[in-house]
This record gives structure tokens, C-alpha cells and sequence, in this order.
């Protein structure tokens, strides 16, 4: 199935690679949106999910490294996407 204005020498992407690109954006934002804003409760969440135990400074770099990654993580999809724009609008 093609859709309308695409590029007819170019093959449909992949139901795989549909997939990723739309884990590359739900995934990241779901993390973001459910973690927790307190690091006592992070530790809390990993106790319950777990069994084991974090001290609260652990919480805390772990909190900032999921959300630095998760950033990271979106910019990473949100420029990938815009080069693929600008590929096929300049195309």
C-alpha cells in the first residue's frame, strides 16, 4: 500500500521498523511521564519491583540518569525524523 505523494522507487518501511520508530517515541515519553518525581519514591518503586533496596542518593543519580536519557533518547527520534523530512521534501 503506498500513500499518496511517496516516492514510487523507494520500498514501504517495514512493519518492524514502523514499529521501532514508534517505540522510539512512546517509550521514552511513557518512562518520562511515570517516573516519579521524588527519589524516595523511586527507591520505593524499585524495593516493591524488586526486593532490593536503594539508598536514597542511588534514587536520586538513577532518577537523573533515566531522565537525561530518556531526553536524550526523544532528541535522538525528533532528529531522525526531521532528516527524514528534509530528505523527502528535498527529494
Amino acid at each position: 500500500m503506498r500513500i499518496a505523494g511517496s516516492d514510487p522507487h523507494r520500498p514501504p518501511r517495514s512493519f518492524a521498523r514502523r514499529s521501532r520508530d514508534f517505540a522510539g517515541w512512546v517509550l521514552p515519553g511513557a518512562i518520562l511521564a511515570l517516573l516519579p518525581k521524588c527519589p524516595a519514591c523511586l527507591a520505593a518503586y524499585v524495593a516493591l519491583a524488586s526486593g532490593v533496596g536503594i539508598s536514597l542518593p542511588t534514587a536520586s543519580y538513577l532518577r537523573t540518569s533515566l531522565m537525561a536519557l530518556c531526553v536524550a533518547s526523544l532528541a535522538y527520534a525528533a532528529v531522525g525524523q526531521l532528516l527524514r523530512w528534509l530528505a523527502r521534501s528535498s527529494a
